[in-house]
């Protein structure tokens, strides 16, 4: 009998679920340097405590019995699947343009990402600097909140954010490592800049922003 799935997302991340258990999960702790258990593999993405339960292949909030949302779960799952044997971060922070094989996907940043991200938080800066610290982040020299955030524990992304004033109107930025489509394939760099907003305006208080990519 053929499973009904009540969404295309769901379907994916039933399909990637399973793709996980078939891959060799201690050679996922050698590589990753994870905590485990016997029943768990344990990370850490912008802040937030995640489990991958051996046995099922579900993805949790470690800190809740909460599923994440479709784009972190993809995240961590394309991870595990995309890195390159031994990948490494440059430590250089370039914008997105400037990503490697990022092209195609632009436009949707711009638009799905940026240009929300600089809505909410125009006029909030005290806010935003307050949520970036709370995902981990420090501060930067550029922008009225300017912050390096650790997305894994292996690279950053950078927050900048000028706020409005009587000459112009608020400006928001993302900065990536330049060597991130090294650990995660290109499409997961949007979902992780959408997981970037959404968690930022969780830990800031606001409305949350949730952004499906796909």
């Amino acid at each position: 009998m053929t499973k009904e799935y009540e969404s295309n997302y769901e379907k994916v991340t039933e399909d990637w679920r399973n793709r996980f258990l078939a891959m060799d999960q201690e050679d996922l702790i050698e590589r990753f340097q994870l905590e485990h258990d016997a029943d768990w593999l344990y990370l850490r993405y912008l802040g937030q405590p995640l489990k991958i339960s051996c046995r099922s292949g579900e993805i949790l909030f470690a800190d809740r019995e909460e599923l994440p949302g479709f784009n972190t779960a993809m995240t961590a799952y394309n991870m595990f699947y995309y890195a390159k044997e031994h990948p490494v971060a440059a430590g250089e922070l370039v914008p997105f343009r400037q990503v490697k094989r990022v092209y195609p996907f632009e436009r949707a940043y711009q638009k799905q990402i940026l240009e929300p991200f600089t809505r909410t938080f125009s006029g909030h800066v005290k806010e935003l600097q307050e949520a970036c610290e709370k995902l981990g982040g420090t501060r930067l020299p550029q922008g009225d909140a300017g912050y390096r955030i650790p997305v894994y524990p292996y690279f950053d992304v950078a927050v900048l954010f000028w706020d409005k004033d009587e000459e112009f109107e608020a400006q928001g930025n993302m900065l990536f490592d330049a060597n991130i489509t090294d650990f995660v394939h290109e499409e997961d760099v949007v979902c992780i800049a959408a997981d970037v907003v959404q968690y930022l305006t969780q830990a800031a208080g606001l409305e949350e922003v949730k952004i499906y990519v796909g």
